[in-house]
């Protein structure tokens, strides 16, 4: 081999390792920026629209709509009694809002203005939209039933169709597009598997070794759930082929939503840990732990962006002695930025 062509070898080996090391700083999350938003209201599921780079904001009573790249409110959607979550159509320029209430309210992605509200059952929560099937899909926690509602029915005159009953409490669900459902069951450890064609429950499927599963997510390509248990604290990984859970691993304290972005999973935590793993050579590991603030237990993501949106606000310092979760601050408010360096 000629002194030449050995050392072309040789850059080439060396740019490859060069590369391969950028690109591995790239996948390293890190606090970005914090809007400072304030107004008034609680905080739940955030949701964003990458498409339009809004973020849609529950606030109890109404929802915010924010601006992801400069956090400025241009949107403020009123007449929610106890709202939890946004789905967003944009090929329909329509946003539903579940209202724990027992409604779900229809708004106007362009002018944020209330096209209509449709009555649901007892704690409308956790909302979806399908595009495979074009519902939108609640899972009503105290009724204990999946519902779901067709996109383009007209505001005026809509209703849900019958409702799914799931056998137990649920708390978030996510869609695989082939018209499967996977929905929580906080209150039974399980996760229930809806079929949409066949409008029942098809199977239950445990937990253990977590519980209490609240958050959830879906990698439909390589058929993977993420869920986010409380009791323990874990983060799973579970095959929606089976139900075969391949992999638990211990987060922090509160967790309320799960994500992925790419060969990643990550779980948000009220303690304001955000939990990162990577499955590597078949086996997967907690890769990185971004300290994202206290309260920041829900999240969206846009993945074209890489970036994650998380709502918290300042707590007042607990008294001593004092249970349960700390109060918010009034008008502190803000949204925490998380995204790739």
């Amino acid at each position: 081999m000629s002194i030449r062509l050995l050392l072309s070898l040789l850059l080439i080996v060396a740019a490859s390792f060069t590369l391969s090391a950028r690109v591995f700083a790239q996948r390293r999350w890190a606090v970005e920026k914090t809007f400072h938003v304030g107004g008034e209201g609680g905080f739940d599921y955030i949701t964003i629209d990458a498409k339009s780079h809004r973020l849609y904001v529950p606030r109890s009573t109404h929802t915010m709509v924010i601006d992801a790249d400069s956090g400025a409110t241009v949107g403020d959607i009123a007449g929610q009694k106890h709202n939890h979550g946004v789905a967003v159509v944009p090929e329909l320029a329509r946003g539903f809002i579940s209202d724990g209430a027992g409604s779900i309210i229809i708004f106007d992605l362009k002018t944020n203005a209330v096209l209509g509200t449709v009555a649901a059952k007892d704690d409308a929560d956790g909302i979806i939209y399908d595009k495979s099937t074009g519902l939108v899909l609640v899972a009503c926690g105290d009724a204990g039933v999946l519902i779901t509602l067709k996109a383009d029915a007209d505001p005026k005159t809509a209703v849900i169709d019958a409702p799914m009953e799931l056998g137990g409490k649920p708390e978030y669900l996510a869609a695989d597009g082939t018209g499967k459902v996977y929905v929580n069951l906080e209150d039974k450890d399980q996760v229930a598997v809806v079929d949409l064609k066949a409008r029942k429950v098809v199977a239950h499927w445990p937990v253990a070794p977590g519980g209490s599963p609240v958050g959830l997510s879906i990698d439909p390509e390589k058929h993977r759930l993420f869920i986010g248990c409380r009791k323990p604290q874990k983060m799973l990984v579970m095959r929606t082929e089976d139900g075969k859970i391949v992999a638990d691993l211990p987060i922090a304290v509160g967790v309320d939503a799960t994500r992925w972005d790419g060969n990643q999973a990550l779980a948000s935590t009220r303690e304001g840990k955000l939990s990162v793993a990577e499955e590597k050579n078949g086996t997967w590991q907690t890769v990185q732990t971004v300290t994202t603030g206290l309260g920041t237990k829900t999240m969206d993501i846009d993945n074209e962006e890489h970036k994650i949106y998380l709502p918290t606000a300042e707590f007042d310092q607990p008294k001593p002695g004092a249970t349960g979760r700390p109060t918010a601050k009034p008008g502190t408010f803000m949204i925490v930025v998380v995204a790739q360096h």
